[in-house]
């Protein structure tokens, strides 16, 4: 054996050796923890029991369904009239796969270290995934085709009204009430009551609200106005972040595959690229399963 074959052996890493090039850009796996954490919980607030992988570009179906009673019977023995049901198509959604990018300059980082220009503003980007599945879901809760309830005086009167429909509507239904409520209709009824609230994906909400079930609290909501639905009518769909996609990017993903991030050099222009693939859709599939109930003054 000569003496650099010595020096080879004597010094190469030994056998699995777990080296830098096996483990995945932490600051890619952080985020994405985080992010799939808070997708994790937020599904589980909204009662959803599981989220269904579908590729991008699907049809995600929603119906709204009528009921026309027919008239009374006039008299004994008389035929029975007829009530229609009906269900109805809504436009369909499309599950798409959004790309979010930033890039993160040499100068930005000497100026406010790594921390700060990286870290903190991913975190920032982080955040827009979630504001735009917030916005999406909203949209769709408060879209206009609830069924109204008669409302109430108060926020705990409308909610019960709003309670009380949904268990007329889901009656064949062992229904989990899931309620939409506008902070300010919150604090005014509460006042200095002490409640506790939690956050997931930018989500607030309130467990176990006037016994009733889960609130969610949010601006998008109309002042003066309830939504509320079943968790059964809750579902989410996403796109799996891995296969060629993940392939190609060299994305960093969780074993549950919602979201994909990954960090990379833009040596041209002096920069750290960060690109996120999300594709999370959360929605009502009975457009008249969601009840709308009306504050009024007293």
């Amino acid at each position: 054996m000569t003496d650099m074959t010595y020096k080879t052996l004597y010094f190469e890493a030994e056998a699995n050796t777990t080296t830098s090039t096996d483990i995945e850009p932490a600051v890619s796996i952080d985020h994405v923890n985080r992010l799939a954490n808070n997708i994790s919980t937020l599904q589980k607030a909204l009662g959803i029991t599981h989220m269904t992988p579908m590729a991008a570009g699907s049809q995600v179906k929603r119906y709204k369904t009528t009921v026309t009673k027919g008239a009374k019977q006039s008299a004994e023995g008389d035929i029975v009239p007829l009530s229609k049901v009906e269900r109805k198509p809504l436009d369909p959604l499309t599950l798409k796969l959004e790309p979010y990018r930033k890039l993160t300059t040499a100068q930005a980082i000497q100026a406010s270290g790594r921390a700060i220009a990286l870290d903190e503003t991913d975190t920032a980007l982080s955040r827009e995934v979630g504001k735009d599945v917030r916005d999406s879901f909203f949209s769709m809760i408060t879209a206009g085709t609830a069924t109204s309830a008669a409302g109430g005086a108060t926020l705990q009167a409308a909610a019960a009204q709003a309670w009380g429909q949904l268990s007329v509507y889901f009656e064949d239904v062992d229904a989990t009430p899931v309620f939409f409520v506008h902070p300010l209709d919150v604090a005014t009824y509460l006042g200095d009551a002490s409640i506790t609230t939690q956050e997931a994906f930018g989500f607030r909400y309130i467990e176990a609200f006037l016994g009733m079930g889960t609130a969610f609290v949010s601006p998008k909501v109309t002042k003066g106005t309830i939504f509320a639905t079943a968790a059964e009518n809750l579902n989410g769909v996403y796109v799996p972040q891995g296969g060629d996609v993940a392939d190609a990017f060299d994305l960093t993903y969780d074993e549950s595959g919602m979201i994909g991030m990954t960090h990379s050099r833009a040596d041209d222009r002096a920069s750290i690229q960060t690109l996120i693939m999300a594709g999370v859709l959360f929605y009502p599939e009975d457009a008249a399963g969601i009840i709308k109930s009306t504050i009024s003054a007293e």
